[in-house]
């Protein structure tokens, strides 16, 4: 006779719970690198840093992951190819922004993207009761970054609403690849495609200051802010809705807000701590209802169907 196994084993996080773990890791690695890399900016210029990162992480997915073309079908390859498109504009689009407006009034516009991500999420799917996380979520960034204290520069605010639109297809456009391709394949395809597009953009201007020291320093940021942060993104996409996910980032301004005050040394105002506050609350309150259910088995993958729902949408 056989006894139970009795071997003790200690709590295990909600697939919820664990998404969001993963999202809020890669918030703090980006805002992390971010921080890390203002001295560089003012060596190879805006573009020439986030052209060089993106490059960097694109050769470090290829490397690690070591992605088959036999596990692709065309339709992959091109969703694949759009993800990085997107990835590129998105970071590109936002460090024009920064260029032209205060760093808050930035932020506040390009959460945009996954604000509507979430509403829309909310007010087509069955959770039509995250709408009031993503309301709380909204007051929390304009508290985090007070947009009513500067002008806007109107170059600046088209470049910021553009990086939104990027991030919100981003989103949605992660979490189909992450359900069509096995494994980080689909991200070792699409981070080399935003790599080149970033370098193109910099070339030549911004990259004729590069140097041996440089590149050292590139990689170390390329790893810790881009190849990290989208592969735990990927993860996460997988375990939560993308309107639970594009709620949860919210987060990522109170995330900038810590980084700043533990790196920079820049002391929040009592309105930040206020918007602090509310974003994490509406993260927590998003990631409670945002988990998605595990496919059935006769389903090999789950299905790609509209982003209201828990499965994958279409990108």
């Amino acid at each position: 006779m056989s006894l139970p196994n009795h071997r003790a084993t200690g709590p295990r996080l909600s697939a919820s719970a664990t998404g969001a773990l993963m999202a809020v890791t890669s918030m703090s690695a980006v805002q992390l690198g971010l921080a890390l890399s203002v001295p560089l900016v003012d060596q190879l210029g805006a573009l020439g840093t986030t052209g060089l990162r993106m490059a960097w992480a694109g050769v470090l997915l290829l490397v690690l992951v070591r992605p088959r073309p036999r596990d692709f079908t065309g339709r992959d390859l091109r969703a694949c190819t759009a993800l990085g498109a997107v990835s590129a504009g998105m970071m590109i689009c936002f460090m024009l922004a920064v260029a032209r407006l205060p760093l808050g009034t930035a932020s506040a516009l390009e959460f945009l993207g996954p604000l509507a991500v979430s509403l829309y999420g909310s007010f087509h799917g069955p959770g039509r009761g995250r709408t009031r996380w993503a309301a709380l979520a909204a007051l929390g960034v304009v508290a985090l970054t007070e947009p009513w204290h500067g002008g806007i520069d109107a170059a600046g605010a088209g470049f910021a609403v553009a990086a939104a639109s990027c991030w919100a297809a981003y989103i949605l456009l992660t979490q189909r690849v992450g359900d069509s391709v096995t494994g980080l394949g689909g991200l070792a395809v699409s981070m080399p495609v935003a790599g080149l597009i970033g370098l193109l953009a910099a070339a030549p201007s911004d990259l004729a200051h590069v140097t041996w020291r440089l590149l050292a320093a590139m990689l170390g940021l390329a790893a810790l802010s881009a190849a990290l942060p989208f592969a735990l993104e990927f993860l996460a996409l997988r375990r939560l809705t993308t309107s639970a996910f594009g709620t949860l980032m919210s987060l990522e301004p109170a995330v900038a807000l810590l980084a700043g005050l533990l790196v920079l040394g820049q002391v929040p105002a009592l309105a930040s701590a206020a918007g602090v506050a509310l974003v994490v609350t509406a993260g927590i309150g998003a990631t409670r209802t945002g988990v998605r259910p595990s496919p059935t088995p006769s389903e090999p993958h789950p299905a790609v169907t509209t982003p209201t729902t828990a499965s994958s949408p279409s990108g």
